[in-house]
């Protein structure tokens, strides 16, 4: 089997969480500059409670509370990170494994729990997409990538970028993993985002196995150089230094609003876990491999970072205690959850009253009281 060829990458922080910039991250370290110790803490925080919380959601799965969870442990450092490079006001299209962008974004973590425990029918927001700027998760593998561009054409063809005002200026940031860059959807994407020049980044995090199928297998050169052919530069980032993944991603996020374009990057990181619940990684891949990420672990690197610079037990002590009081305060109303309202169904179709709706909701209503109430025909 061919091996990828490696070429050198952006990153800040090394594995044993010393500061040291390779030399592709030269353009990118004014804005680790930008960054304050409280930055510093936040990223820390949110990766710990984010873990935390995908620990507990996988618990809740397989004790039967959830059809299905996907892991995101050892992914923290290219999320929380590209989370913060993204201003607030952009839009966010995430896969089903972005936890940690859609906490930061401010979701309600038990409303994405509902979505996996089969009680949403269409997500979160869908009466105000604006209220986060996070849309919905999508498991059909890439056709986000296709939903994001056509997004940024519309902010460029209403003039939402490039006007020279930092807060208002818009952008769109499309993640994806390395098995998506083999869809169609994604190279489709790739054609009208080079095509329209939309503000876009594209951020792919290759955590290396495809379920079940080596990063080697999908793709003979470096992913990052997939948007190379259609005239869109790329960036390979250390996806477990979640400094360099923030400062790649928020260089990049301002270029497309300022018009230069979209962008990709590829950000390297490891899936710790399985693919998901019903996956298991024992059969493909190997103990050595799995030891090798666990010791570039994102949070481990950034603990060794804050104790240098001088932080106390005391913080560290405060963000275990805070991500346990998180997950359990998500156990507990992930508990109390009851069955869905079949009426919403008709809610989500459309974003006008349709007559069409209206006379399928009379119809299953009709259905529904000619039950009684112990179950059986009234």
């Amino acid at each position: 089997m061919a091996e990828q060829k490696t070429e050198p990458m952006v990153q800040l922080l090394g594995a044993d969480g010393a500061f040291a910039p390779t030399a592709a991250a030269e353009e990118f370290v004014p804005y680790f500059d930008k960054l304050t110790e409280a930055d510093w803490k936040k990223f820390y925080r949110d990766m710990v409670v984010i873990r935390r919380f995908d620990a507990e959601a996988i618990n809740l799965q397989r004790q039967g509370q959830l059809a299905l969870w996907v892991p995101s442990h050892g992914q923290e450092g290219a999320q929380v990170g590209s989370a913060y490079g993204a201003a607030m006001h952009d839009h966010v299209f995430p896969a089903y494994r972005e936890h940690a962008i859609a906490m930061i974004r401010g979701l309600d973590m038990v409303d994405l729990i509902k979505q996996f425990k089969g009680l949403s029918h269409g997500g979160w927001d869908f009466r105000n997409p604006e209220l986060h700027n996070l849309h919905i998760y999508t498991l059909v593998i890439g056709s986000q990538a296709l939903h994001a561009t056509g997004y940024a054409m519309g902010i460029a063809f209403d003039g939402k970028y490039a006007t020279g005002n930092r807060d208002k200026d818009e952008a769109v940031i499309v993640y994806f993993g390395d098995g998506a860059t083999s869809q169609g959807d994604v190279s489709e994407a790739f054609v009208f985002a080079a095509s329209y020049q939309t503000p876009q980044v594209f951020f792919i995090q290759n955590n290396h196995w495809a379920i079940s199928v080596p990063v080697s297998v999908q793709a003979r050169v470096p992913l990052y150089r997939r948007g190379e052919g259609f005239g869109i530069p790329g960036t390979q980032v250390d996806g477990n230094d979640v400094f360099a993944s923030y400062a790649v991603t928020a260089k990049l996020m301002d270029d497309a609003r300022s018009g230069r374009g979209p962008a990709l990057i590829e950000a390297h990181t490891y899936r710790i876990g399985a693919h998901t619940s019903s996956d298991d990684p024992t059969k493909y891949r190997n103990e050595s491999e799995l030891d090798e990420w666990i010791a570039k672990d994102p949070i481990s690197r950034l603990e060794a970072f804050l104790r240098d610079k001088g932080a106390e037990n005391s913080f560290f002590e405060g963000v275990t205690e805070e991500a346990a009081d998180f997950a359990a305060d998500v156990r507990k109303r992930t508990l109390e959850l009851t069955g869905l309202d079949p009426m919403q169904l008709f809610e989500k179709a459309y974003t006008e009253p349709h007559p069409r709706m209206r006379e399928q909701s009379q119809w299953l209503a009709q259905y529904e009281a000619s039950f009684g109430d112990d179950g059986g025909l009234a």
